[in-house]
Formats: C-alpha cells, structure tokens, sequence
C-alpha cells in the first residue's frame, strides 16, 4: 500500500473514531445496572418519529420490573428532558418473565432490557439535538435497591435517510420483537366473578392455540401472580382462568394484558400478543369441563341434560326434606278421603297442585333472576332473608296448624270463595297447596340440587327457566303419580275417625315450622322482633278460636272479626325496619365448633398462614342447615377430627341478605345453600362436600389432611370462651 492509501484509511479510521465519540451515549453505572440511551439509528429526520430506548443492564441473578410488577416491585420510570419542539411517546414495554420470589410472584426482567420509546423531532429541526432522560428503576435480588440516574444521547438531524446504528441494533432489534402485537382474527372475551377471571382467546379458523400460555395483566391489584393459572382448551378456543386478589376489584369494564406462548403465536411469529377484552357480565362457562375442587356427589359437568337431571332428581328428593314433607302430608290426606270416589276428580288435582308447584317455582326463579339483572346478589331462598317474609309464613302456618287442630274449619269458607261446587274448590285448594309446598321448599336444599341451580348462574333466562320447572316437575312428580294411580292410596283405610286424629297429629310439624321461623326473625332482628310476632300471633289465634266457636252464627260478623284479629296480630307482628341482630354469628358455645365469622380475608390470611380453613355457608331459616349441623358438624368425632387435622371453622351466615355471601357462592358454582368448603394451603380451589352430611363424610374429608401443630385447637373449651 502507498503512503497516501495509508495516509486515507488513517483519517478514515479516525473520522469513524470521533463519529463514535460524538455519537456514542454515556452509561450510568449503579452497583448492580448499567443504564444507557440507545437509538435505533445514528441520525433522524425532521418531524418522523426515532425509537430510542433505556437500556438497563443488570448483574447476574438481579431483575428489573415491568409496568405491572406483580406482587411487589415497582415499575421504571422515564422523564425525558427534551429540545423544544420533541414529543415523547408512551414506554413500550417488552413482555415479562415470571419471577418467583419465596411465596411472592413478580413480573420483570433479568439480564437486559430495553424500553423503548418513539421520539419525535419539530419539522424545523436540525444539527445535533442532544436528548436528555431522567430514568428511575427498582433492582432486586434478596434485597431491593431503588437507583436512579441522568441520561443523555446526541442525535443528528437533518434530510438524510436515517441510517441504522450498529453499536445497537443487536438490542433494539430484540426488545421490538418482544413487544406484543395484535393478533388480526384472533377473538378474546372475558369475565369477572367473586374470586375469578377468565379471558378465553378463540383463533381464527383452521388455527389451533397453543398449549403453554402465560397472562400478564396491565393492571395492578386485578390477579393473585402467585397463584397458578388454568389454561384448559375448548374446542379450538383456549380459556385462562387466573384467581382474583382478595378483595376482588370494582368497577373493571375491560381486561388488557399480554398473553405470552413458550412455543409462539401460530400466524403471527411472535411470543407475545396483546389483550384488550370487554368484561361479560354473563360468567364464561368452561364448555364439556368438571371442577376438581367438587366432590363425584355434588359435581355437574355444566351440560344442559345434565344440569336438568340433577334437578329432576333433586326436585323429588326435596320431598323428604322436614320443610316440605308436612305439607305433603297434608294434601296426600285428601287424596285419601277421595281415594275411594271420584277418581277422575282425584286425577285432575294431582295435574292442578304439580301445575301450582312449577308455576311456583317458576315465579320465584324469575323474580331472583330479575332482581339480579338488576343488579341484586341474590340466590335460591332469597326471600327468606326479608323478616317480612319470615312473618307472613310464620302467621300463614300457625293459620293452617290451628286449622288442622280444629280450632276453625277453613274448608267450607274456602271453597265458598271460589264455587258453590265442592270439586271447584278442591281444584283451588289443590292449586294453593302446590303454591304453599314451593314456598316452604326454599328454606331447603336436597342432594343434587345445590349444583343444579348454582348452574343457572352460568347460562341465560330461558335456560334457567328450564332447570327451575324440570326442579318443580320433580318435586311434583310423587303426588301426582298417587293422584294418577288411585290404586296405590286404596290400600289404605277408608275414611273415618283415624283421619281426624291423622290431621291433628300433622299439625305439629306445622307448630314446630312456626317455632323455627320465630327463632329466624330473632336471628334477623333480635328479641324484640321476637316479642313482636309471638303478640301479633296471639291475636291471629284469637280470631281464629272466634271464627270457630260461633261457626253456625248467621251474618258476616264472625269472618269480619276473624278478619280484624289477624290484621291486627299482623300490625303487631310487622318487624321494625331498623331491626337487627347478628344472624346466627359465630358465637362458640359448649359442645359445637368454636364458629369464627367468615370473611375473604380470614380465608386468605388463615390458609396463607398454613392452616386449613372449612367454610360453612348456612342461614338460619336453612333447615337443611341447622339439620347439618346437629347430625354431623357438632357431632363429638367431628369436633375431634377438627381439632386433630387443625381446621379452622368459618361461618358464613347468609341469613340476611350478604352480596359478597352471594358473590363466593357464585364463584363456587352455587347460588343456594347449604354449602360446606374445605380450603387448604396451597390449593386455588376448594374441596365442596355434599349438601347433606354425616358425620362419616365429613371425618373421610378431614382425614385427607396433615396432622394439626400442637397449639392449634378447634373445640370450644367454656360456654361463651374466646373464638
């Protein structure tokens, strides 16, 4: 080579020298990052936009966070200094990495990062600009380190065609591909419940999803990042379902995040796409699947004849419960009168009282359905949370016990309402009987049942329709096949004396519904409510005994008093607006579970703690509940198993009307109760035991747990000790 040719490639070498020193920015270096400016390329353009980025790198096994940095953490923050006339667009994050931290889960960045940002120039800009950032991050590894630092990058602008830097290419080129994109074709959806959210992500025909996804979500305190998700595939479509951080959040219309896939997007080459999906306010139905958290006698797959045969079976079942069977009892008497007559009259009553009972139930689910499309949490037994309610059926059935012990004779008045001709008011008093049966069917939940409403929460009105009739149609179904089938009550005696003692005896259970349904406004409104209703039904019996006594009188003063006494007993009775009481709390008493009062907070905090947590959805005018109780729960092997295993019995009294009650049951696939929950540490899910209990079942469940820490204990010690 000659002197001059070594003479050039000299200035050359230097002029890229000095470009490099002019160009290069200067790195900040912390104990643990080193942050510099990078751009995409060595000059820009007047008034098109330049991606420029910060740049951190970090020390082995520390990690910066992204803009939801999980459970702790806080995200970068960028304060560009700018020449007049620049504007600074939003950070562009590359999507994170799980960063499991001990029991805490955090979204960040170990090694590199670069957060990119579009800078753009004024039209009239021109010569070195020299770009300035104030830049604060959080770097973490055992400990966290807050760290901060001034950047600053000089760019040229002019006319020229911005040509790629190669110092960063490397870097930028990596942080563009891993920022999420759009996913053109791809549909996604999503739903909030008590404890849940579902984002399910359907591909555009002929594309099957991946199996191995991950969801970040935008927004803060919106999932639990340590809990794990269930990514399950539905056909073509890939449901997510993540759980909620307790409390859950309000007022969330919309779910944005990044969905991330080990093995990419098929069509769209990347690892990462953004989310945006409306929140539904119809919960996301996981379509052919079962929960696992829900024992083989209380699950339901959620398809349609399914859900429709839990509720035939539950239907007929609810006749055995001690609410519903009185009354039975006391319209299969009058099939007995009948039974040696006219059997076509006989038959049509059968038809008129199953038509009451699912009209009944009907009525009722459409109600609940309506309040709730409202915007009410409300669920099966609603009703029976309004102490006005609780009053009127306690007045109703001390009404019809005194009628069964012959204080009055209610059936000739009854049927002079409705005909002259005896069958016609058969016909009615069938059709109140079904009416009646359904009212008092609500305070109960049979086997089966539980899972067959909770299923309605799921589906639409038509559809929930559906499965309260096919549950009316059951629990009809075995008194209209003896209205149908005469023969089956001819092998029973002919009418005579013994039905007059038969109706007295089932009075009782009538008086003893009664009795409970005080003991449930006392629950609702304390002792003085309870004063209330004994008064109101003292003048209620005294028109009654009135009405009876001078049955034969002629003139309408007998029913016009009776009328009075019962409007005034009912005067009494009203319960106070501002009454209240603690609905059955969780007071501990000698011989039963030491109840703690429920809460989603107690749950999390005991269970996180590494105690098991068993959660007794109940009310007080359940009797399946209280029934539950006494067979099972404070049986004297049950307590043991509590205290030996450590459980830690919570009480959710739904008594009085309870929204997040209503929301847990729903999140649970419930919406009546009873309902008994068994947490464990460590488990997303509950284990749900059947609505009915014995003290066999509930021993089997506990003995699947460890062995409890010597301190922990369950029994009650002393009547009214500590909790």
């Amino acid at each position: 080579m000659t002197f001059q040719g070594l003479t050039r490639l000299f200035v050359a070498i230097a002029a890229l020298a000095w470009g490099a020193a002019v160009h290069a920015a200067p790195v900040v270096k912390t104990e643990h990052v080193e942050a510099q400016l990078v751009a995409e390329a060595v000059t820009a353009q007047p008034g098109k936009p330049v991606l420029v980025g910060l740049k951190l790198r970090m020390a082995e096994h520390w990690h910066t966070y992204w803009k939801n940095p999980g459970d702790s953490g806080l995200p970068t923050k960028i304060e560009w200094v700018l020449p007049e006339g620049w504007k600074a667009g939003e950070i562009q994050w590359p999507y994170p990495r799980p960063l499991p931290i001990g029991p805490l889960m955090n979204y960040g960045y170990e090694d590199e990062v670069v957060l990119l940002s579009q800078l753009t120039p004024p039209a009239g800009a021109s010569g070195a600009q020299t770009l300035r950032a104030k830049a604060e991050w959080l770097v973490c590894k055992d400990i966290c380190i807050p760290e901060k630092g001034e950047l600053d990058l000089t760019l040229e602008v002019g006319p020229a065609e911005p040509k790629p830097d190669p110092r960063n290419v490397g870097s930028i080129e990596r942080a563009k591909g891993m920022l999420p994109v759009a996913a053109p074709g791809w549909k996604s959806e999503s739903s909030l419940s008590a404890k849940q959210l579902v984002v399910r992500l359907t591909p555009p025909p002929g594309t099957s999803p991946p199996k191995q996804v991950s969801f970040f979500p935008e927004r803060e305190q919106l999932i639990e990042p340590a809990a794990p998700q269930k990514v399950t595939r539905e056909g073509d479509s890939l449901r997510i379902e993540m759980k909620l951080v307790e409390p859950p959040p309000t007022n969330v219309t919309r779910v944005a995040g990044v969905a991330v896939a080990e093995a990419g997007w098929p069509g769209i080459g990347r690892k990462a796409i953004a989310i945006e999906a409306p929140v539904s306010t119809q919960p996301i139905a996981a379509a052919g699947s079962t929960s696992a958290a829900r024992p083989a006698s209380a699950q339901i797959d959620g398809s349609v004849l399914a859900a429709l045969g839990f509720a035939f079976l539950g239907g007929i079942l609810l006749n055995l419960m001690p609410c519903v069977f009185p009354v039975l009892g006391i319209k299969v008497m009058g099939f007995v009168e009948h039974a040696h007559g006219d059997a076509r009259a006989m038959r049509l009553q059968g038809v008129i009282f199953a038509a009451g009972v699912v009209l009944s139930f009907l009525l009722l689910a459409g109600i609940m359905l309506a309040l709730r499309a409202a915007g009410g949490q409300l669920g099966w037994g609603f009703q029976l949370q309004s102490p006005l309610v609780v009053t009127l059926l306690a007045g109703l059935f001390f009404l019809l016990a005194l009628n069964l012990s012959g204080v009055f004779e209610w059936g000739i008045f009854a049927q002079s309402l409705t005909s002259n001709l005896s069958a016609k008011g058969r016909y009615a008093d069938a059709l109140l009987a079904g009416v009646l049966a359904t009212v008092v069917a609500t305070p109960c939940t049979a086997p089966f049942m539980g899972a067959a409403v909770g299923f309605t929460l799921t589906q639409g009105a038509g559809l929930a329709l559906l499965v309260f009739a096919t549950l009316g149609a059951g629990m009809a179904l075995p008194v209209l096949l003896l209205a149908l089938f005469p023969a089956l009550l001819r092998r029973l005696p002919r009418p005579g004396a013994w039905m007059e003692t038969f109706k007295q005896v089932l009075a009782f259970p009538l008086y003893a519904t009664v009795a409970w349904l005080v003991w449930v406004i006392g629950a609702q409104a304390g002792n003085d409510a309870v004063l209330a209703l004994l008064g109101g039904l003292v003048f209620i019996a005294m028109g009654a005994w009135m009405y009876g006594r001078w049955d034969h009188s002629p003139g309408l003063w007998r029913p016009t008093v009776a009328v009075l006494f019962a409007i005034a007993g009912l005067a009494i009775a009203w319960p106070a607006p501002q009454g209240s009481a603690a609905a059955g709390g969780a007071s501990a008493r000698a011989g039963e579970l030491a109840w703690q009062e429920w809460s989603p907070e107690k749950v999390s905090q005991l269970t996180g703690g590494g105690q098991a947590v068993f959660v007794d959805f109940t009310a007080a005018w359940c009797v399946t509940c209280q029934v539950n109780k006494r067979v099972a729960l404070h049986d004297a092997e049950v307590m043991q198993a509590f205290a030996a295993k450590g459980v830690v019995p919570l009480r959710a009294d739904w008594t009085r009307q309870d929204p997040r009650i209503t929301a847990t049951l729903a999140a649970l696939g419930r919406n009546a109760i009873p309902v008994y929950a068994l947490y464990t540490p460590g488990s997303p899910d509950p284990q749900l035991l059947p609505e009915v209990l014995t003290p066999s079942i509930v021993i089997a469940e506990l003995s699947r747990l460890p062995a409890a820490k010597p301190a922990a204990t369950t029994l009650t010690q002393r009547p009214g000790g500590n909790e």
